[in-house]
């Protein structure tokens, strides 16, 4: 993987990667397109540039994640964390071999956006309007819907978001609280791959595959600042447009693009 290449997965990643599109399936199809070799540290890249994408929000929602006096708030994330954890150790290697075939991201992209298009239309009377109002247990609740996710190209925004719909809460206050959601869900992944998982492929810690080189330092940081600015940009677009026209374009756009990765990778590779 090229400096180049290393750009266009970033800003893949931020573009994606609170949008219920699925970053999983837009990198798999990136890194096809691209012939980009997956070896450690391309998966390690792709998994640590999603840090960026963290702070994006974490710049956003800066007085949620700063005032500690509302102790209650991060109860709330820890909670709702806790079920990815879990399932994502236990079925960390079925998840693994999944990635390795498009053709099942393609088809759960499509199934998903279908999905999307009537999900507006299934929760007309919602009750949750602001974070504060969310229970413990309506957060666990939306961190289970979280783990949907765990098939690549469900797209952990699009589970969470309508887990959070399921339980009453505004499209509105569901996104942000998919958003906050993603940040101990995103760093785990991150920290786990960087400290932990790595070693077990290629005998070598995350963080040393960073740091082998001046070339790979510099993906490393470049990536994580591309992710970060697009992804502020994204959740600010997404916001606007699930105010205006709720889930149906996204809805197209999963059916438009898992149908194009089906060509692709059936007849087209």
């Amino acid at each position: 993987m090229d400096l180049f290449q290393a750009l266009i997965i970033a800003i893949i990643e931020g573009l994606t990667e609170y949008l219920p599109v699925s970053s999983t399936g837009h990198m798999v199809f990136a890194s096809s397109y691209f012939g980009i070799q997956e070896d450690d540290f391309v998966k390690l890249f792709q998994v640590s540039i999603q840090f960026g994408a963290i702070l994006a929000v974490v710049a956003l929602y800066w007085k949620k994640f700063f005032d500690f006096s509302k102790l209650n708030f991060f109860i709330k994330l820890a909670c709702a964390v806790v079920p990815a954890l879990i399932l994502g150790k236990l079925f960390d290697d079925k998840i693994e071999a999944v990635l390795g075939n498009p053709i099942p991201i393609a088809i759960v992209l499509i199934v998903g956006g279908i999905i999307l298009l009537f999900i507006d239309s299934r929760f007309q009377n919602p009750t949750v309007a602001h974070e504060e109002d969310i229970t413990i247990k309506k957060a666990v609740t939306i961190g289970l819907w979280q783990c949907l996710a765990m098939m690549p190209g469900t797209s952990r925004s699009a589970a969470s978001i309508i887990g959070g719909m399921q339980q009453g809460l505004t499209r509105h206050a569901a996104a942000e609280f998919s958003f906050f959601l993603a940040v101990p869900t995103m760093l785990a992944v991150t920290c786990y791959s960087v400290f932990l998982k790595t070693y077990e492929h290629s005998q070598m810690k995350g963080y040393e595959l960073i740091l082998q080189s001046g070339d790979t330092i510099k993906m490393f940081l470049i990536g994580n600042v591309v992710a970060f600015i697009v992804a502020v940009l994204a959740i600010k677009f997404f916001i606007g447009i699930i105010k205006q026209y709720g889930f149906k374009p996204w809805g197209w756009y999963r059916i438009i693009a898992g149908i194009g990765l089906l060509i692709y990778f059936s007849y087209l590779k």
